[in-house]
């Protein structure tokens, strides 16, 4: 069978099980590429490449794991209690005012250019409020993807550092003309929370907090939910100190790139747990608190290993690459640029971000410049697929951003993919007025 057919055929019965909640995203990553590699007599090599995936995999296993026991902790000591009451002030129980702050807070948290930090402090912050206001569970991970989605083009996020590596450019002529458009989509973003917000309200209506209302927060700990600001537990000044700087130097060096993202939070959760549970006794009990999120969405993790294993393996991803490339007319070369943007959606969601920009990208920019068209134009254009990105099954932050907020992940694709589409449009637009990516020739 030809590995584009196989390759086509595996991805599109993947998202079929998936959408269709016949399978959970965890068994579908194993059985599926397993079952598909069979029926392609790749039998004898299915172990290897399965094993290669899943080492490639295992950093970010390991900075998941110790990133929900660290963040589990803070939620635990009430690091983030102030930031839920002022977010209470502030939505006085409108569920419109909630879910607009959810954005803002996550469009501000994506700074850091890591999902899986952003979905782990926006979720495990906003989800005990969303839950209490009686809100649609899939509105907190849709407006917190798209929010992220958006800042995940910062030049130290993955695909722009991918793309500016390949071809050679730096942030001034990639990054720096998209920020009028990634402007706009984060007003977008906004506007769909309130939208999404207006009809929750015609739905719930307003609701009163309580006070000394209290919620479990997503990783098992306890979020303390008060309008009068008052603290329900006194926790030590000094501690709560130590817990905030650790937690800011933690972010910085994060964003910095000088240690590897696994050892930064493994350390930091060393540090964390030894100095606010000195007793053995707590520090078991604080570690099996959050086992069970952790467990839920580290598996996914590995399991993701096997698919992107059998997919790159079994030169499935190169197939579905090159059939792409091919189906370009000659005569559409002027429009090269709008058609990157356009397949940049597809493209990043069926095969991984590493696929496109290490192996379709330099193919188009080669073939754009027969037209004078400059590299970073379509470096430009590789990057407006982003928010649909996002949604990909390949993206492992989406199993900690379903995980904590206890959704299923079709429903959480059909519910956001229409949205993800609107501000890939509004990106593409602006950049195409602004010319920074030419849509029309």
């Amino acid at each position: 069978m030809s590995l584009t057919i196989l390759g086509y055929s595996m991805v599109i019965a993947f998202m079929a099980l998936i959408m269709m909640e016949r399978m959970t995203a965890l068994i579908a990553l194993i059985l599926v590429p397993i079952g598909f590699a069979l029926i392609g007599g790749f039998g004898f090599t299915i172990g290897p490449m399965v094993l290669n995936g899943i080492r490639t995999i295992t950093p970010t296993g390991i900075l998941l794991l110790f990133a929900i026991l660290y963040f589990g902790l803070m939620i635990d000591v009430g690091l983030f209690d102030p930031l839920v009451r002022l977010i209470v002030r502030l939505a006085n129980g409108d569920p419109v005012r909630l879910i607009i702050g959810s954005a803002v807070l996550a469009l501000v948290i994506s700074l850091d250019g890591d999902g899986s930090t952003t979905y782990l402090l926006c979720i495990t912050a906003m989800l005990p409020l969303h839950r209490h206001l009686g809100i649609n569970p899939l509105i907190l991970p849709c407006v917190t993807m798209l929010s992220n989605s958006i800042l995940n083009v910062a030049p130290w996020g993955g695909p722009t550092a991918r793309v500016m590596t390949v071809l050679k450019l730096d942030a001034s002529q990639v990054f720096l003309p998209l920020v009028p458009s990634m402007l706009m989509a984060c007003l977008a973003t906004v506007l769909v929370a309130w939208y999404l917000g207006v009809k929750e309200r015609k739905r719930t209506g307003l609701v009163s907090l309580p006070n000394g209302h209290s919620e479990p927060s997503a990783l098992g700990g306890k979020v303390e939910i008060d309008p009068t600001g008052e603290v329900k537990d006194e926790k030590s000044p000094v501690l709560t100190a130590f817990n905030f700087l650790l937690t800011v130097t933690l972010m910085v060096l994060l964003v910095s790139g000088l240690v590897p993202l696994p050892l930064l939070f493994m350390v930091a959760y060393g540090i964390a747990i030894t100095i606010n549970f000195p007793k053995l006794s707590d520090q078991k009990e604080c570690m099996a608190r959050h086992a069970a999120s952790a467990l839920s969405v580290v598996a996914v993790i590995f399991a993701a290993g096997v698919f992107t294993g059998i997919l790159s393996g079994t030169k499935m991803t190169d197939a579905i690459a090159q059939s792409i490339i091919q189906m370009i007319p000659a005569s559409a070369g002027p429009h090269l640029p709008l058609i990157t943007a356009l397949l940049s959606a597809p493209f990043t969601f069926f095969i991984s971000n590493d696929a496109f920009y290490f192996g379709v990208v330099p193919l188009l920019a080669e073939a754009a410049k027969g037209y004078g068209i400059a590299p970073e134009v379509i470096a430009r254009a590789s990057l407006i697929g982003q928010p649909v990105h996002q949604l990909s099954p390949l993206v492992a932050a989406n199993y900690v951003l379903i995980g904590l907020a206890g959704v299923e992940f079709g429903a959480h694709q059909r519910f956001t993919l229409k949205w993800a589409f609107l501000l890939m449009f509004v990106i593409l637009v602006v950049a195409g007025i602004l010319g920074v990516v030419p849509i029309l020739h």
